[in-house]
């Protein structure tokens, strides 16, 4: 793929160097990549063009979750479009499944004399019916299944005077599908915050008060299309140190003329117990329930559960990753500069003192996630509907198929 190398070393490159952030943006471009990388792949005359295509794929994938693990919508993009070409493949090997009898042993000689079309042993239909029709779970993802070629092989074999042309058409129907699905997938990240934002009224009531932490877009349709409703609240918004986006979500609601008020987030505690719901958006969701959000979430969330206050999590399906917070290659955090919690210019003689063994006297960590685990979350609002984070093992199964944990294996090994 010459032509596509170059974007993907781009990307990469900006993903190293964190010029590409936020889990909506990163979603967006690694969708619109693959897309680049299925239009630009060639497809070959093996047997199995869907395994080539799912190939080319993965080792790009590879690449773009390796620039930043941290960013776990880039693997969960990479893993929807390998469930894409194998979704693809099958509907197209059920297609062709619709020209075929099945053959059992028989001793009616009609059936044999004049049956010219190809058949397929019922072995063989029964054995790809229950891989295709097979229901999703996570369990499944833990299974290496390949896309079976059984089918197209035996066709071929029983038809080979149309083997040649069917195999293009086919070939290139399938590229052509996986396209198109991957430009739906596009347009249901872009379109994610409507559906979400349309259960805000159903979720705000009147006169309530919401707590909300940072700033998420997520959040803020959401708080958007409640007032819209004429639904009549007030936000409490923790400022988020230190990058302090609550001062920007908290200007854009007033904008909008929700009554707002800024609180830093040590005082979320003192505040919480005047609060009737708190709603919060997420880096990531994982397939236990848990969330990784931005740092002081947990906080957050703990307060909550202490004064029995609804922990409300709003997220697009974009952020739903199939992988749990203990495995090993799940960053749960990354250090940001310090320069964001201290003047150096002020503490610069404090960086020259050190004990005897010679390490600093003064450190300073300024981690960016927190983890909050699935008991502190009340409910998951997703474009999909709100479900219990109990729920969100089989919401999370049905996005994603086997191939992905082959992406995720490679890439730790």
């Amino acid at each position: 793929m010459p032509d596509v190398q170059p974007l993907v070393r781009d990307f990469v490159l900006k993903l190293k160097r964190r010029k590409v952030e936020g889990s909506h943006a990163v979603a967006r471009q690694t969708a619109e990549l693959l897309r680049s990388v299925v239009s630009q792949h060639r497809m070959g005359s093996s047997a199995n063009q869907a395994a080539a295509l799912a190939d080319a794929v993965r080792a790009v994938g590879e690449q773009l979750i390796a620039a930043n693990p941290i960013e776990l919508a880039v693997g969960n993009i990479v893993r929807r479009v390998l469930h894409i070409i194998k979704e693809e493949d099958i509907s197209a090997t059920a297609v062709g499944i619709e020209g075929l009898s099945v053959t059992v042993d028989s001793d009616d000689e009609y059936d044999s004399e004049h049956d010219d079309r190809p058949s397929l042993s019922a072995a063989v239909l029964a054995a790809h019916a229950r891989n295709a029709l097979r229901a999703p779970s996570l369990q499944t993802l833990l299974e290496d299944i390949p896309v079976s070629p059984a089918i197209s092989r035996t066709a071929s074999s029983a038809g080979d005077s149309d083997g040649k042309t069917g195999d293009k058409s086919s070939t290139r129907k399938l590229k052509h599908d996986v396209i198109a699905a991957i430009g739906d997938l596009i347009d249901e990240i872009d379109s994610c915050y409507e559906p979400i934002s349309e259960q805000a009224v159903e979720l705000i009531h009147q006169n309530e008060v919401i707590l909300t932490l940072g700033r998420s877009r997520t959040v803020k349709e959401f708080l958007y299309a409640a007032k819209e409703k004429k639904r009549s609240f007030r936000v409490f918004v923790a400022e988020g140190a230190p990058r302090y986006q609550g001062h920007i979500l908290a200007k854009e609601l007033v904008e909008k003329g929700v009554q707002t008020t800024v609180i830093t987030d040590s005082a979320v505690f003192a505040m919480i117990s005047r609060v009737n719901m708190v709603i919060v958006g997420a880096h990531a969701v994982m397939a236990n329930g848990g969330v990784i959000a931005p740092v002081g979430m947990n906080m957050v969330a703990l307060a909550a559960q202490r004064h029995a206050v609804p922990f409300v999590v709003v997220a697009g399906s974009h952020k739903l990753c199939p992988l749990y917070p203990h495995n090993p290659e799940v960053s749960l955090n990354e250090l940001k500069s310090p320069s964001d919690l201290l003047d150096f210019g002020e503490f610069s003689d404090c960086m020259n003192f050190s004990t005897q063994d010679g390490s600093l006297l003064l450190n300073v960590v300024n981690p960016t996630f927190d983890y909050v685990p699935p008991k502190l979350v009340s409910l998951f609002i997703t474009d999909t509907g709100g479900h219990s984070p109990s729920y969100m093992y089989r919401l999370i199964a049905e996005y994603y198929s086997a191939d992905d944990l082959v992406v995720r294996r490679k890439s730790t090994s």
